[in-house]
């Protein structure tokens, strides 16, 4: 009997053991990766809110998460220090607390729910080895030579974060919002957009049109986004920067972003090490009106969260008096006027139902019952017709907006124009008759007049060839282009292409005479695939833009295969070879005109930024790109470029364009681009210019070889005097020396934030604003750029006879000049 009961003891014990054991296993929490045969569920983990896997970093976990139903819970990706929820397996599919997660054997992850799986990662038989949460939030099967199986991050739902790439093919969807109307965002044809997930989704906003973007390249279509330091970054299919969207002001690398497109449709960005994550102040869209439910279906929206309902609506509570059009064919249906004065989110974003005149849409809308609204617009004559209406909004002051025609349920008083039988209605349709005989005799006679005109005008204008391609066509039909002029006049112009005066990235240039006696600077393009894509960025930008500190394009020639541009000729060629010794050919510039110099150049580059109806960052600014005319006036080239590297030609740019010893510092440390980086490469050329030599010479002495730091160190040591050019003579009460030193000073500091606005530059230069003291110590920057130009200047390689400079020697050279030429007259 003893050993009986001994026995059952033991039994007893062990049982107990193993349930233990068990519930201190399912407690823990696990550290970067977890493996097959795991499995729990909510209950498991309810003592760590749910969560069983931490990042290393601990920044994030994965888990069980729980809803406003504490009942039911979502299998989450969570960040930790403010508890946002930034990737979700099964938010159409809640789970309660005893269903499991499941890491099988067969290498298989998938979420339970009573019998059914609501969730897998279908990686059935790929050798799935673990599941890792990556410090950056993203969620990780890998196989086991840790190839990628699934992640995350391919699989959005309403959250982007840092890093995370967002392609074509994928879609962020936002929750419900309280209508139970949800957004999604995704690329497309080319572009990137927002929908609203009517049953015919409606797009509400493009990154294509958003004014507050910045431009860096043309011509190219999206192809993916990143968010990057505190800036969206819009990429075409080889990678190459397209636009950026900056939503902050704080550029701290080490910051974790969250974009989130939240149940309104608004996309907001926060801040997740920020305490509580703040939220930027920028959202995309910017304009609450913009949304499709900032006021509800029917009412417009009229800013600052003031909403009023159509006059012709009022009666009817606001609503067209059906539920579906389709549904109610026995009651009479009509079209209601509510007015010109309105507008709505989708007209931008949608091409028309038709080109008919306003009578033809409205036909077409009521013989349509899916059709709920017509827009009209009269200039066009376009037609657009919509399933479903949300909100409306009040044209810009300066738009005379659309005509708008809402559907109702004839039963009752519209309290539109309906029709209906009143005195003088045969009198007012005679009227009406008369008016449309006399405007179609009109437009006929005009049409002929027209006609007439045209014919005669071609026999006047002497033919180009058949042979117009597509492009060509497109070049033809741009607005405000300059001349277009034939290869045989562009020929005689320069007298078969004689005299060269250089040799750019896709052409050369060469000196040319018009009849009219003008002469111009012809760019001769060479290659067809590169140079037609130069050619059509450069036509379509440049051509456009006219400024007294701007190369000015005076036409071109699209003929067959030939691609060339007429510049006006730059007498004096470019700036570089009147400062820099090895070319100044004993003439000298006096201060005078190196401050009128750098102040066209600064107004050239004031009109890019801020001017120009789409802002342009030159990205390049260099002396070589400074042009001077026969009277020393500056103007910048080059710039508007989408440019295309050639591997030959990548030693002169970086991963995009730009210069090297011009670059700022955000180029290397891959902080967001903007036009603060041209303020950067300005103060460069502003200082080669004071001081008569390159930012960096190996000739010189190890502390004046970095011509910047060398600056910096005179600045704070106040020996001004040792940044000037010791071959120009100077007033003592110029104070215009120092201003400019000062100002180059700001212009190149680490800090985008802290350098002015071209701007502000150009009003410092011109005594308008006073220049305070530039802070001068512990410059990041300079200390960058002055070790990377020295490891290049101390680059050698051994050979037989000696040794062979392979660094600055080459940087300063003509040939390396020449090189660096990329387009534009020289």
């Amino acid at each position: 009997m003893g050993t009986w009961v001994s026995f059952g003891s033991v039994v007893l014990f062990f049982s107990w053991f193993f349930i233990l054991s068990d519930t201190c296993f399912g407690t823990t929490r696990n550290i970067g990766q977890i493996h097959p045969g795991f499995k729990g569920s909510q209950m498991n983990w309810v003592d760590n809110a749910g969560l069983f896997l931490l990042s290393n970093n601990s920044n994030f976990g994965f888990g069980f998460d729980t809803t406003t139903d504490v009942t039911l819970f979502l299998l989450a990706v969570v960040h930790m220090g403010s508890s946002k929820v930034v990737w979700t397996a099964n938010r159409d599919s809640l789970v309660r607390n005893s269903d499991n997660f499941v890491f099988d054997d067969n290498g298989n992850i998938h979420l339970e729910s009573g019998q059914r799986i609501v969730w897998s990662t279908n990686t059935t038989g790929k050798g799935a080895t673990a599941l890792e949460l990556q410090n950056s939030g993203n969620l990780v099967l890998l196989g086991s030579d840790r190839t990628i199986l699934w992640q995350s991050f391919s699989h959005p739902t309403d959250t982007l974060l840092s890093g995370q790439d967002f392609v074509e093919g994928m879609r962020l969807v936002s929750n419900p919002s309280s209508n139970n109307l949800s957004y999604h965002l995704k690329i497309e044809s080319g572009n990137m957009l927002l929908y609203v997930n009517f049953p015919t989704p409606q797009p509400y906003w493009s990154m294509g049109t958003e004014s507050r973007r910045t431009i860096i390249k043309v011509g190219d279509d999206v192809s993916s986004a990143s968010l990057d330091s505190n800036s969206w970054k819009i990429f075409d299919q080889r990678q190459g920067l397209l636009w950026q969207f900056i939503f902050s002001r704080n550029s701290n690398p080490n910051v974790t972003w969250a974009a989130i497109l939240g149940t309104d449709g608004v996309i907001s960005f926060y801040n997740l090490q920020s305490t509580g994550s703040a939220v930027e102040q920028t959202k995309i869209p910017q304009d609450a009106c913009s949304t499709p439910e900032s006021c509800g279906s029917y009412y417009v929206c009229y800013g600052e969260n003031r909403c009023q309902c159509p006059s012709v609506l009022s009666s009817r509570n606001c609503a067209p008096g059906f539920a579906s059009p389709c549904n109610n064919s026995k009651a009479p249906m009509q079209l209601v006027d509510v007015g010109d004065k309105v507008n709505y989110f989708a007209l931008g974003f949608v091409s028309p139902f038709s080109k008919s005149d306003l009578d033809g849409c409205k036909n077409a809308c009521l013989q349509n019952c899916s059709c709920v609204v017509l827009f009209f617009e009269t200039s066009s004559r376009s037609c657009y017709l919509f399933d479903q209406l949300g909100s409306l909004k009040q044209s810009d002051q300066n738009s005379a907006g659309f005509v708008s025609y809402i559907k109702v349920s004839g039963n009752g008083d519209p309290g539109g124009n309906s029709s209906g039988k009143g005195g003088g209605g045969g009198q007012k349709n005679t009227q009406i008759v008369i008016i449309i005989v006399v405007v179609t005799i009109a437009v006929i006679v005009g049409l002929l007049y027209l006609g007439f005109r045209y014919h005669k005008k071609k026999k006047m204008v002497p033919e180009f060839p058949d042979d117009m391609s597509e492009e060509d066509n497109f070049l033809e039909n741009l607005t405000g282009m300059p001349i277009r002029f034939s290869y045989k006049e562009l020929e005689d112009a320069t007298d078969n292409f004689v005299v060269k005066l250089g040799q750019g990235g896709f052409g050369s240039v060469y000196k040319g005479k018009l009849k009219d006696g003008t002469e111009i600077a012809v760019k001769q393009l060479e290659g067809i695939g590169q140079g037609k894509k130069e050619f059509r960025a450069e036509v379509s930008i440049i051509g456009s833009i006219h400024h007294t500190h701007l190369v000015k394009l005076r036409g071109f020639c699209a003929e067959g295969s030939h691609r060339l541009l007429a510049y006006e000729y730059m007498a004096n060629g470019s700036m570089d070879k009147w400062i820099f010794k090895a070319n100044k050919e004993g003439v000298k510039l006096d201060w005078a005109t190196r401050y009128s110099i750098a102040v066209g150049t600064a107004k050239g580059l004031a009109y890019l930024h801020e001017d120009c109806d789409v802002k342009i960052v030159h990205c390049d600014i260099k002396p070589e790109n400074v042009l001077l005319d026969e009277h020393f006036h500056a103007k910048v080239s080059d710039f508007g470029l989408a440019k295309l590297m050639t591997r030959e030609q990548s030693h002169v740019f970086t991963t995009l364009r730009g210069t090297r010893g011009y670059l700022a510092p955000e180029w290397i440390t891959n902080y967001a681009i903007s036009e603060k980086s041209d303020v950067y490469s300005y103060g460069m050329v502003l200082l080669e210019l004071i001081g008569g030599r390159k930012n960096f010479d190996h000739s010189e002495t190890s502390e004046r070889a970095h011509f910047p730091t060398y600056a910096l160190k005179m600045a704070e040591e106040k020996k001004l005097k040792e940044i000037l050019d010791p071959n120009i003579k100077i007033v003592e009460e110029d104070e215009s020396v120092y201003t400019a030193i000062q100002v180059a000073l700001w212009c190149i500091q680490e800090d985008m934030y802290l350098r002015p606005s071209m701007s502000r530059v150009v009003q410092m230069l011109e005594g308008i604003c006073a220049v305070p003291e530039p802070p001068t110590s512990s410059q990041m920057g300079s200390r960058l750029y002055s070790s990377f130009f020295k490891s290049v200047s101390d680059g050698t390689t051994s050979s037989g006879h000696g040794t062979t400079s392979s660094g600055l020697s080459d940087y300063n050279s003509n040939a390396y000049l020449s090189a660096v030429r990329l387009s534009g007259p020289r």
